[in-house]
């Protein structure tokens, strides 16, 4: 988390507008990722192992949406007031909230994938 100097990563992170895009694009894949997987749970509700693991998939898609607004947004919050010149008193506080933040959504996700493959592979087709 720190191989980057202070410069480097706030240039990179708050002065660029390239998470402009995650906020148009990844706003709505993160809500697909909820609500598809609880469509397929629905779907899955006769099937009792399948449903299960698309179930918790569902729940760990929404918490990885939850631990984004608790704990990454924060964060965002603060590097909107951030203004090129000396790097801020808080910075290695605010990297390392930002950084732990996005660690934590990435593994809920990553273990809502692994959950949803469970289910898809455990589904009876036809």
């Amino acid at each position: 988390m720190t191989k980057w100097s202070p410069a480097l990563w706030r240039e990179t992170t708050v002065f660029n507008g390239q998470f402009l895009l995650f906020a148009v694009i990844g706003a709505p894949l993160d809500i697909a990722a909820i609500l598809c997987p609880a469509l397929l749970a629905w779907m899955l509700r006769g099937q009792a192992s399948a449903f299960r693991f698309v179930l918790v998939a569902t729940l760990l898609y929404a918490a990885a949406l939850a631990l984004w607004f608790g704990l990454v947004k924060p964060a965002n919050d603060i590097l909107t007031a951030w203004t090129p010149g000396p790097i801020p008193e808080n910075f290695e506080a605010v990297r390392l909230h930002w950084e732990t933040g996005h660690m934590a959504v990435t593994a809920a996700k990553a273990l809502g994938f692994i959950s949803l493959c469970f289910g898809l592979l455990g589904a009876r087709h036809g």
